[in-house]
């Protein structure tokens, strides 16, 4: 970084960004990443409040990226949002970001292309005060992240199809023998009837979890009797922090880069994308370990302050998942909605998860502490007032805004110089952090004029909470989850301020709005394929957020078993997605005669069909799945399956019976996330057994 003095441009600070492809081995397997000057995370870059970024972004990859300046306040031009605020930075190309430095504190930067900030397109910005402002204090960047050796693409199409390998990779499955042994199969068989999965406070298993890019980083400067300001920044994907720390409390100073009245705690959880500025002191000779724990226990990652003998702090206890399955059943509805609790939850004052963590004692941060050492109320203006409900499927992975994606609603319509105030409720079983770009915003947070500034709020389940801003800019501005898988389903809105420009560098707007809406259109395939000693069955999906192509299909050993063929095509209806009315096709042969009538008093066409179909499938409780069909011959069917029902950690059963006499039961247990051992049993094929292989 270069500080260049001229008569017009004083204190421009000349930063360069080489972004490019690198591998990196954290578990013993080298994996493909991206580095920012070589390194992972980049550079962090610094400034002081007064001077003028001037950053050029050189893309050294064969694709195309993006930055954004989370928190730091850019005109809109810059904001980094290829195909809403800039131009993808193109393969092989250099971009030039010019803005000046209006605001100090603990910001950081990263892509907003794709999904290359969860292997490595990111770091952190520190922006001083004004030199004189603030007395001179130690200072520490701690810059926190999850990796995952599996593919970012391969773990999001994962998600969209239900997987629950990673649930068993963390020891999460709450499965009927885990149940049995919990004492909680009435809380299990509770939860099923409802239609609810199993939960989770997180979605993705991950390998490692790192700060400042390392499992673990010592700090062996530092004496005892040194005052740290700790400047935290979680730059996870998906991932939220317990902080702790063993060298006595910490004291929270600023979020998301806004100073707070000092509140002393002895730990807090960092939401994805937020950051923290605490204090902190090294007490005595020793190492004191910063200790940050994923929300669902499945690692941690260390910050060491100071030298000599390690002083460690206690792990966190496994997440008890069946109280909180018992607390969920309460909450539910049958048909898998939030109940109305009648109780005024915001603001993190009351974190339902609770019951879950096996540790007590001590001050945990909520927002209800953050109070700002100035007034922060808005202008005189008129008001214009947003209702938002958080929405989602957990089991298809759709996370929507009043069960709308993305591209599937309007942009959102402000005028400069109004307030505008966000009331968002939380129905989804899930936290969720909600990013502004562009804007502060106050949290109302019981402070009255001294509420604090934030351009992010964890909003937990059930939670209600208001933010209000002022409309002082111009063009578009992303509203969103960070949770980036959550961002990519469609977990958003766009913030459009009436009469704006369009920024220079996108040159057609209405393809370049097609190709950001393309994020939560995305076409997925899945297949499932079993080869067992009495033949071959299988399914191949594509799927998007509401509509699904599904073909099956089932190849005898021999004519008598025969082969057959269905395929679906249908949309997803309802804000959970029970229903899938559809259209298809069925063909099947197999060398015997028809066995007279069905169920219903019908011509049974099992051996022999050759039809076009429509139906509907309807979920039950107990996770069953109703279809209902009518052929163009007029026949009825009605077929009852359940796949997937986790017996132990690995071992699934599955079973079907319909009306044409036909029915099937079998078990599958799992190896790694694409083999299993399989055998069942089918009224047509007999009894087999072999591998299944998934996709």
């Amino acid at each position: 970084m270069d500080r260049a003095q001229t008569a017009d441009r004083p204190h421009t600070l000349v930063s360069h960004l080489y972004i490019s492809d690198t591998v990196v081995n954290y578990t013993g397997h080298p994996r493909h990443a991206i580095a920012v000057n070589g390194r992972l995370p980049g550079p962090t870059l610094e400034f002081t409040e007064g001077d003028t970024a001037e950053i050029y972004i050189h893309n050294g990859m064969m694709m195309e990226t993006s930055v954004h300046w989370h928190g730091v306040i850019v005109p809109n031009r810059y904001d980094g949002v290829s195909y809403l605020t800039s131009p993808p930075i193109l393969a092989m190309q250099t971009y030039v970001a010019k803005f000046p430095i209006v605001q100090h504190g603990t910001y950081w930067y990263h892509s907003h292309t794709m999904l290359q900030e969860q292997i490595g397109l990111y770091g952190a910005i520190v922006i001083h005060p004004r030199p004189g402002t603030e007395p001179p204090v130690h200072e520490q960047v701690v810059l926190l992240s999850d990796w995952a050796d599996e593919k970012p693409y391969e773990i999001q199409r994962s998600l969209h199809f239900g997987t629950d390998w990673y649930s068993i990779r963390k020891g999460s499955t709450q499965d009927y023998a885990a149940a049995i042994k919990a004492h909680s199969l009435n809380a299990k068989l509770t939860s099923e009837w409802k239609r609810m999965f199993p939960m989770d406070v997180s979605d993705v298993y991950y390998d490692r979890f790192l700060v400042n890019g390392q499992p673990q980083e010592a700090a062996t400067h530092y004496k005892p009797g040194d005052k740290i300001r700790l400047r935290i920044i979680n730059g996870g994907s998906s991932t939220y922090f317990w902080l702790q720390y063993s060298g006595g409390k910490m004291t929270v100073i600023a979020s998301d880069g806004k100073e707070v009245d000092p509140v002393d705690v002895d730990r807090l959880i960092i939401g994805v994308s937020e950051t923290y500025d605490v204090l902190v002191t090294v007490p005595d000779s020793g190492s004191f370990e910063l200790r940050a724990t994923a929300e669902d226990r499945t690692g941690s990652t260390s910050l060491w302050l100071g030298s000599g003998a390690k002083v460690t702090l206690k792990p966190l206890p496994p997440l008890r998942y069946f109280e909180g399955m018992r607390m969920m059943n309460g909450m539910m509805k049958g048909n898998g909605e939030m109940k109305e609790t009648g109780m005024a939850m915001s603001n993190q004052t009351m974190d339902m998860n609770t019951v879950m963590y096996g540790e007590s004692g001590g001050t945990t941060l909520n927002y209800g502490m953050l109070r700002s050492p100035t007034p922060t109320t808005l202008p005189e203006a008129p008001t214009r007032v947003f209702h938002f409900n958080l929405t989602g499927n957990m089991n298809r992975y759709v996370w929507t805004i009043d069960n709308k994606t993305v591209s599937e609603s309007d942009k959102i319509l402000i005028r400069h110089g109004e307030n505008v105030r966000i009331i968002l409720f939380n129905g989804t079983m899930m936290r969720h952090p909600m990013h502004l770009h562009g804007h502060f915003f106050r949290l109302l947070n019981g402070q009255g004029e001294y509420a604090p500034l934030k351009e992010v709020v964890d909003i937990l389940p059930m939670e209600t909470d208001t933010l209000e801003f002022a409309a002082t800019e111009s063009g578009d501005w992303f509203f969103h989850c960070h949770i980036l898988y959550h961002m990519m389903s469609g977990m958003g809105r766009i913030f459009h301020y009436e009469d704006s420009p369009t920024p220079p560098g996108i040159k057609d707007p209405a393809r370049a709005l097609k190709k950001l809406y393309s994020d939560d259109r995305e076409i997925r395939p899945m297949a499932r394929v079993g080869l067992e000693s009495n033949g071959s069955d299988g399914e191949f999906m594509l799927a998007d957020t509401r509509y699904r192509f599904q073909t099956e299909w089932r190849l005898g050993a021999n004519p008598q078993k025969g082969y057959e063929s269905e395929s679906h095509f249908g949309r997803y209806l309802g804000k959970m997605q029970y229903w899938l009315p559809y259209i298809g096709w069925d063909f099947r042969y197999r060398s015997v005669v028809d066995s007279g009538k069905n169920l219903l008093g019908q011509t049974d066409t099992k051996n022999h069909r050759n039809v076009f179909c429509a139906g509907v499938q309807y979920i039950l409780p107990m996770l069953v799945i109703a279809d209902l069909r009518v052929d163009m011959r007029g026949n009825l069917r009605l077929q009852l399956d359940r796949e997937d029902i986790p017996v132990t950690s690995r071992l699934r059963m599955n079973f079907m019976i319909n009306t044409d006499k036909e029915y099937m039961a079998g078990f599958r247990y799992i190896l790694t996330k694409y083999v299993g051992l399989s055998t069942h049993y089918d009224s047509d094929m007999g009894w087999g057994a072999g591998l299944t292989f998934n996709y």
